[in-house]
């Protein structure tokens, strides 16, 4: 599957000074990692985010967001974010920060 690459490099351009910050192909799209946990990542047109079992009503709660589901079983922790929702670099700021924020709770891998 290809992923929206427009939006890949906008989530570099957020992270490039963070080096704690890398890349891997996941989900047949690209993960951004965070001391070697996955933050945030871009799968067909739309932003994954990682926001944690704690963190997913309130995340399912706002505008554009649905439960990561890729096989029949969605997965709590793990949202996607419509395109439309986050193209407003503000908007995608936010959502970029939470997952590095979920990410950096984790013991580092």
């Amino acid at each position: 599957m290809a992923y929206d690459e427009g939006l890949a490099e906008r989530i570099r351009q957020r992270l490039s000074a963070d080096p704690d910050v890398g890349e891997k192909r996941m989900f047949g799209g690209i993960a951004f990692l965070y001391r070697g946990n996955m933050a945030v990542g871009v799968t067909g047109e739309d932003l994954l985010v990682r926001v944690g079992p704690d963190g997913t009503e309130a995340a399912l709660a706002r505008p554009g967001v649905r439960l990561f589901d890729m096989t029949g079983r969605p997965m709590r922790g793990w949202v996607v974010v419509a395109a439309s929702t986050v193209a407003e670099d503000d908007a995608l700021g936010q959502w970029v920060d939470e997952g590095r924020t979920f990410a950096g709770s984790l013991p580092p891998k």
